[in-house]
């Protein structure tokens, strides 16, 4: 069966099981299993700071507070209160599997890195694999033109030369007037 000839069928399939729960007074076992099969799509939920354990095995005592934002990012928390204290949070839920939760906090002393605290995080490589799990990928297409494909377009056959630059001014004109 084609793909627009499924969808067609479970687009009447749930026009029919709907109808006839409309007319229901109210929810017996049986339209409540049937309730429970249909269930809406729910997006994936990306929140905070990936932090992989590459780049925590990156951190070393004495860094500056600079230098831990180059390699970690914005902090998702930062507390006015604690000034000398960093949370990175990252939060990764998706619909039918267990939300992900890890938490990075990063103290300093002064302007240096003091110490961090960490979970147990995924290397890059995992992480991205998780993303994939479960997922149905179709292959990706070929992104690569034949000569043949290429004869078909007469742009394609002849480059074109480019034109040179008109020469850039000597001078510019000021940006604000001059007050008196």
């Amino acid at each position: 069966m084609s793909d627009p000839l499924r969808l067609a069928s479970r687009v009447s399939l749930c026009a029919v099981i709907c109808a006839g729960l409309a007319g229901c007074a109210g929810f017996d076992g049986a339209s409540l299993r049937v309730a429970s099969v249909i269930s809406p799509y729910r997006i994936d939920i990306v929140q905070g700071n990936f932090v992989s354990s590459e780049q925590v095995a990156l951190l070393k005592p004495g860094m500056t507070r600079q230098q831990v934002r180059d390699l970690l990012g914005t902090p998702l928390l930062q507390s006015m209160f604690h000034s000398d204290r960093w949370d990175y949070v990252f939060t990764f839920k998706r619909q039918g599997e267990e939300p992900q939760l890890r938490k990075v906090a990063v103290f300093f002393s002064g302007a240096s890195l003091d110490r961090f605290e960490a979970d147990a995080l995924p290397t890059e490589a995992e992480f991205v694999a998780s993303l994939s799990k479960g997922r149905h990928t179709a292959a990706a297409p070929v992104l690569e033109a034949s000569e043949e494909s290429l004869k078909q377009f007469p742009a394609a056959a002849k480059p074109t030369e480019a034109k040179p630059l008109a020469p850039l001014p000597d001078a510019y004109p000021p940006l604000e007037t001059a007050t008196p």
